[in-house]
């Protein structure tokens, strides 16, 4: 164990010299965490529209105003032709358009159907399928205020039995994606963060031909090991309280669960993190080369298929069988467990078996390979 000590102690001197990776360790989660605490969120709102009302009558403006009203639409101006709606959204003046029949109002007061039509830009096919569902929404309240109106002309003079529905969201009541994102920032975040530093900071000793003396010395290779893997479990403890405080006082996103489970389940994750880490230091000569080969091979694929970026049900079901190889996956799914509906282990212990196993086995084939790369 003195040993060990001294090659931790060791560690720290280097991350407190090297003033770039000690501001990677501990500033970074934090700076990463509000970067993409605002751009991580699938939230669309300010969406610019063009109307092109054929009818001009008062029923048809109230129809616009509901749009307008919304929170969600910016109106970008009227147009009086259809070449002047292509024009609209070619230019990207407008990424929705709203055509109104010359007979709309007409249709609506004498109690006939009629249609208008919803021109959206598909080119960013994300933000058009969310426009059009709140275009759509609201489209449906409108239909209904006038269903409403017609059914107490009725019940003036028939008694008619009604629906209404009382909706409750759980968990997330205020449907903020934000809310959802940002506990799988935390586990992007502790992943890039450790895989990164372990990497760097044994390939950084190959470039400097320290890790060779310390072959040398009596040092085991069990505990050159230990000795370097133990400080960035110490900083990723220090990444995960850092996260916790800036979710909490920042984006104002308590942790629902147990913090302490929070914290034995991220040490699963970073058993994985580390033992990855220490594989790429193997295959790597330069910190140049290590940084393309976790990002190429591990950070991007992690980040894609885990579930984080795209919901896993809808890929192909070929590339949702590969997710399962993935440990980002299952503890994304602890995090926002722990973050958003306050589970325990009762609800969490199959992921966290999971990622149990494949700690144990990525840590000790690294180990094993380090160990022959050492000898």
């Amino acid at each position: 164990m003195q040993q060990i000590y001294h090659i931790v102690i060791k560690e720290f001197l280097h991350l407190k010299r090297d003033r770039k990776m000690l501001a990677i360790s501990i500033l970074a989660p934090v700076i990463q965490l509000i970067l993409l605490g605002y751009a991580a969120t699938m939230d669309v709102k300010d969406i610019p529209m063009i109307i092109y009302d054929m009818d001009k009558s008062s029923v048809s403006r109230e129809f616009v105003s509901r749009f307008v009203n919304s929170g969600y639409f910016v109106l970008s101006g009227n147009v009086n032709s259809p070449d002047e709606i292509d024009k609209s959204i070619e230019k990207g003046k407008a990424w929705i358009a709203l055509v109104i029949p010359s007979d709309f109002s007409s249709k609506i007061l004498s109690g006939k159907q009629t249609t208008v039509q919803l021109i959206a830009d598909g080119s960013d096919a994300n933000s058009a399928n969310i426009s059009v569902g709140y275009a759509s929404q609201i489209i449906t309240k409108f239909t209904r205020e006038l269903m409403i109106g017609l059914e107490t002309q009725i019940r003036s003079r028939f008694s008619l039995p009604t629906v209404n529905p009382v909706l409750r969201v759980w968990y997330n009541p205020e449907l903020k994606s934000r809310n959802f994102m940002i506990p799988g920032v935390l586990a992007l975040v502790l992943m890039i963060i450790t895989m990164t530093l372990t990497s760097l900071g044994i390939v950084k000793e190959k470039e400097a031909g320290t890790l060779e003396q310390l072959m040398v010395t009596p040092i085991k290779p069990y505990q050159l090991i230990i000795g370097k893997l133990l400080p960035f479990i110490l900083i990723a403890a220090i990444d995960v309280l850092l996260v916790i405080i800036v979710a909490y006082w920042w984006f104002d996103l308590p942790i629902r669960g147990s913090i302490l489970l929070l914290f034995a389940l991220s040490g699963l994750f970073v058993l994985t993190t580390l033992g990855l880490g220490l594989f790429v230091s193997t295959v790597s000569k330069t910190q140049q080369q290590a940084m393309m080969t976790a990002q190429f091979f591990f950070f991007l694929p992690f980040i894609f298929f885990s579930g984080f970026t795209f919901p896993i049900e809808n890929m192909p079901q070929v590339i949702q069988y590969l997710t399962y190889a993935i440990p980002l996956r299952y503890y994304i799914v602890i995090v926002r467990g722990l973050f958003l509906k306050g589970v325990g282990i009762a609800e969490l212990w199959p992921h966290a078996v999971v990622l149990f196993a494949f700690g144990v086995i990525i840590l000790t084939l690294s180990v094993l390979r380090f160990r022959k790369k050492l000898s």
